[in-house]
């Protein structure tokens, strides 16, 4: 692995926290900043909102043919909370395609791992789901807002006809209620004040604290995103 830049940096939080805004700052970075800064060289991003989506089509379309269903009613409800581990599984599986086709994937990539999760267990219970590959070289990113600013974010991001777009998909405030309100960051965050245990894995995090909003200027996010950075390479070190 390169000592110049993350591997995998995995950036999770509630819908709408600003986890994608982060992403696309990145992207538009200048790429010799983004690694002296940040610590991330050119990189590729793995996040199951795509897989989600596809899950929804995949149920219309057999819906069109006269078939049932296989993961959501007709309302888009998942009918198995496995669904939720699968896209994880499936993050592991495209990731474990990279360095099968490159060994050397790493001397010039950082890949980024997003996704969200709600529930009592939702967040660790997903990450204990990613292939050992990626938790051996993973640091994580937090980034917090209550549910009530994510509530609001999610409102506010939503465009009609852009309902698959990783930057302006929405969920209606009753799947953000029922799959949101509560998650388990807390006490995550109460055991260990630099590192998450999961599957005898030290993974370091930090938190981008992002309330009152930050992901709006482009200059907030460099000076959040480089303190937390900053926090995680020296926890990886």
């Amino acid at each position: 692995m390169n000592a110049a830049h993350f591997p995998i940096l995995i950036i999770t939080g509630r819908p709408a926290a600003g986890k994608s805004e982060v992403i696309d700052f990145l992207k538009k970075c200048d790429p010799k900043e983004r690694l002296e800064r940040f610590h991330i060289a050119n990189f590729e991003e793995l996040d199951d909102f795509v897989y989600v989506w596809e899950t929804f089509e995949a149920d219309d379309i057999l819906t069109k043919h006269g078939k049932p269903r296989k993961w959501t009613d007709e309302k888009y409800w998942f009918n198995d909370h496995f669904i939720w581990n699968l896209y994880i599984e499936r993050i592991s599986l495209e990731y474990r395609k990279k360095l099968a086709r490159n060994p050397h994937y790493h001397d010039a990539m950082t890949t980024l791992v997003e996704f969200a999760r709600g529930g009592d267990n939702g967040i660790f219970e997903a990450m204990t789901y990613l292939h050992e590959d990626i938790l051996k070289h993973a640091a994580l990113m937090y980034i917090r807002v209550s549910y009530e600013e994510s509530v609001r974010k999610n409102h506010r991001r939503a465009r009609k006809g852009m309902e698959d777009s990783i930057l302006y998909h929405s969920l209606p405030d009753e799947k953000m209620e029922f799959y949101y309100k509560t998650n388990d960051w807390e006490k995550l965050e109460a055991k260990d004040k630099n590192f998450i245990d999961v599957n005898s894995c030290k993974i370091p995090y930090a938190v981008f604290e992002n309330e009152p909003e930050k992901t709006l200027d482009p200059k907030l996010i460099g000076d959040e995103l480089e303190r937390v950075t900053t926090k995680l390479w020296s926890l990886k070190k």
